[in-house]
Order: structure tokens, then sequence, then C-alpha cells
């Protein structure tokens, strides 16, 4: 690492946080926590072959687009890239940030890519924070440039019970708990959830009202209360248990709804197959208006919460295994498949039992633009074609672009 101090003009903001500039040699050097126009001062910290990373050390020239950041940790904290810049700013600088992944990745000659759906909340929006422990047992983030943990003072992230909650938690060190969560649903309901590698639970004294529970791996022990929570999108209430995932910002969640029941062409007597269904979020809207529904979900967690949360239907079935193996033995011709696959995307074996479907209608729940847009390029190249990207600001103040995707094979 060296610690010579260079002064660079930021050319663009790239997918990860970053303002792209140059160094004298030509390389590419990545900075955090700036801003498109700026000339700043940096220190380069890792250094490539063909790139560098660097710390802001200080802005010579600001943006006039800057802003101060409302929180005291921002450009240390690693959570939060954008509070830098206006809410509106944000939009359009993710809206362009997809646009061109599905270009230059996807090599797709202008993507039909929408206006961004904005969220109603920029600030206060997360039911589910995520948090590491000091050497003191308190809560912490992961420090930007050197991934230690830090204490922290106030997130503007979290749902407000969850930041009442979170200043009153103090561990005793050494209880070899890695992670410690909090998930906030209906009616203030909230629930604690201890993280590590152990599979015993850690003994505590607890006084409090929330559930407990302790996870290691797969398995988790309820140390307190329930296992779950219930989350309410819409008109309709979910269980999601400590394991389970569900959509982090719960407005935003209902926004994607609405948007697939708009975009979708449903028909009564039509097959609808919804892969990496989760706690059934999303079929859970679409069985009733359809004649038969089918989930694909590997998490045993999410797979007993979907059970649950879609007893009512006798339409609705479920695949409790990996889409890489269900998808090739199913016999069934849907005419509308929903993905809403993990950040990695969706693998050769899954892309080639949707390329085996004829007359389809793929709805592409995305978390990250990269992937999306190496898909992209293979439905493209195995006959789809890509209708919109609607984009959806879940996650405000990041730089991480939610979107959905629709594609029709004739």
């Amino acid at each position: 690492m060296t610690t010579d101090l260079q002064t660079i003009k930021l050319e663009k903001l790239i997918y990860g946080g970053d303002a792209l500039g140059r160094l004298p040699d030509g390389r590419a050097v990545f900075v955090p926590f700036a801003l498109p126009g700026e000339t700043v001062c940096i220190r380069p910290l890792e250094q490539k072959r063909g790139h560098a990373r660097a710390e802001l050390v200080n802005i010579l020239e600001p943006s006039p687009d800057r802003i101060s950041p409302k929180c005291v940790h921002f450009g240390i904290c690693g959570g939060c890239h954008y509070q830098h810049m206006s809410y509106p700013d944000q939009l359009n600088i993710k809206t362009e940030i997809l646009r061109d992944q599905l270009t230059r990745i996807g090599k797709i000659k202008d993507p039909p890519v929408g206006k961004m759906i904005p969220s109603p909340s920029e600030w206060n929006y997360r039911n589910h924070i995520q948090f590491h422990l000091t050497e003191n047992g308190k809560p912490g983030y992961i420090d930007a440039i050197d991934r230690n943990v830090f204490p922290i003072t106030e997130c503007h992230l979290p749902v407000s019970i969850i930041n009442e909650l979170w200043p009153r938690l103090d561990f005793d060190p050494g209880l070899r708990i890695e992670r410690i969560s909090l998930r906030a649903g209906m009616d203030e309901e909230t629930m604690l959830m201890l993280e590590g590698e152990s599979p015993h639970a850690p003994q505590l004294e607890l006084e409090t009202s929330m559930s407990v529970v302790h996870l290691a791996g797969k398995d988790g022990i309820v140390m307190a209360g329930d296992d779950y929570v219930m989350m309410g999108v819409n008109d309709r209430q979910f269980q999601v248990s400590a394991a389970s995932f569900f959509q982090v910002n719960t407005e935003m969640a209902g926004k994607m709804v609405d948007h697939l029941l708009s975009q979708l062409p449903v028909a009564p007597a039509a097959t609808i197959l919804d892969i990496y269904c989760g706690v059934g979020l999303f079929s859970a809207f679409f069985a009733p208006r359809t004649g038969r529904l089918m989930g694909i979900e590997s998490s045993q967690s999410a797979c007993e919460d979907f059970t649950l949360n879609l007893d009512e239907f006798e339409n609705v079935e479920l695949y409790a295994a990996p889409a890489e193996e269900v998808l090739p033995a199913l016999s069934i011709k849907p005419k509308i498949v929903i993905v809403d696959p993990p950040r990695q995307g969706l693998g050769k074996q899954v892309l080639d039992g949707l390329q085996a479907f004829e007359n389809l209608t793929i709805a592409y729940v995305s978390c990250d633009p990269s992937t999306l847009a190496r898909d992209a390029a293979r439905l493209i190249a195995g006959g789809f074609r890509l209708v919109q990207v609607t984009p959806i600001d879940m996650f405000p103040q990041t730089f991480h672009i939610e979107s959905i995707s629709k594609f029709e094979k004739r």
C-alpha cells in the first residue's frame, strides 16, 4: 500500500457506489464518497495492474450537486454511499447505472429502461438491519476503508422501533456472536437474531419483550418469544421466520407487487411458476387470479412460511428443492414465470429450463444489475425479447439497485 497523495478529477459514478477517475498512468481509480466533476486528493490503497482503489482524503473542488450528509458516520461507514447527493439525483444516477450495465455487459442497444419508482421513505425504511459487535459488545458497523468494526451513535436507515431498540443492546465480550440482527414486523413486533458458528445458544440475561432467536447455519434456537414475525404488505399478512428472507423495505415490497400485477397478463386458466418464491410474497397475490400456481424454493424455513402463508389456496403447489433440480423435471407449460434470484442471478440450468418453454412471459426481479445484464443477454440469445425494465428504489442512500424486467417469447 502506498501513502503517496495524488490529485485527480472524477468522471462518473459506477455500480458499487464509487466515483471513477484516472491516475496519471491512465489506470482507473475508484473513490468512495465522491461525486463526478469533483477534484479530489486521494490516497491509493489497493494497486492492481489495470486499476486501483483509493481513500478520499480531501475535496479540493466540490461538485455543485454535493449536499451535507445526514449521518455523522457517512464517509466512514460502508452502509450508505449516496447521502452526499439529493434523493432525485440518487434516482437519476441509479437509473443511468442500470442502463449502462445492460448496455455494456448485456450488449443490449438502447435497453428499455423506464423511470425509477421512488421509495415513499428516503430514511427509516428498513424493517431488518444487521450489526456487528465491537470489542465492548456494542452494536457497530463495518468501516468502509479498513473493514474493522466501529461503534455507532446513530443510523437513519432502520424503522423507528429498531432505532429505539439497538442503542439499548449490550453484550458481554467473548460470546462468540458474529452478528446480530433486528427485524420489525406489524404492530411494532420485533425480533432479535443472534448469528454465530456455535450450535449452542449463548447464555444471556434477557430483559426484553421481543422475540430472540439464535441462528447457527440452518438451525434456529428460540430463546424468547416466537421464531417469526408477521409482516404486512398491501392487504395481506405474511409469517416470516428468523431464517427466512423478506424484502427489507415494506412499502416498496407493496409497490413491487402492484407493478407485477399491472404488467403480467394473468388469465384464470393459466399456470404461473414462481421461482425462488421465498415466503410467498408474490405468489399470495397471484394465486387468487390464476388457475394454477407453482412455487420453487430451496430454503426450508421459507418453504414452511410459504405453506402457512398460502394455506387458503387449493390451486397452489410448492417444490421444496433447488430450481436447478426442479425445472428439468417439470412437464407443465406455464404462461408466466416470476424469478427473484439471489444476487448471483440465474444459473445455466435455470436459464436452459426457461428457454425450453414457449409462449412465455418472464418477470425477472433483480437486486444486481450486473448479473441481470448477463442473464438478459442469455435470455435474448435464447429467443426472448426484453420488453421493459423498471428500476425500483428499494434501498435509498445506497448504491443497490432493484429492478423488474419483463421478457417475452412468442
